[in-house]
């Protein structure tokens, strides 16, 4: 079954361990040993959220003769912060209408913002 990019991308960031990887990938490339280290996991369960994160295209692998070092790959989350960008304006409208509200029940006007 094949998922739509952007559900691919969510689902790799649903799992506190995969956006931990992700916030270490922020300083620069790391091997799985460097990013297995605060982890009580197995070098090969690091190596599965890696698969699912190169999958979902938020990393990619190089290939260095034995060291195959991760990198972030920043570009790819931008799809995830345009879908989320939608929602942010709609609570800031929200946010905003509420803050009129109240603004006019301080003043004694219980019947909302005038528009």
């Amino acid at each position: 079954m094949q998922t739509d990019p952007l559900s691919a991308k969510f689902a790799a960031l649903a799992d506190p361990t995969r956006r931990a990887i992700l916030a270490r990938l922020t300083q620069g490339e790391a091997s799985v040993n460097e990013l297995a280290e605060p982890f009580d996991m197995s070098l090969p369960a690091v190596s599965k959220h890696l698969k699912v994160l190169e999958k979902a295209g938020l990393i990619s692998r190089g290939k260095e003769a034995q060291w195959r070092p991760a990198r972030l790959e920043p570009m790819a989350l931008k799809g995830v912060a345009d879908w989320l960008e939608h929602y942010r304006r709609y609570w800031d409208a929200s946010f905003d209408r509420l803050d009129a509200y109240l603004k006019n029940i301080q003043k004694g006007d219980p019947s909302g913002p005038r528009n």
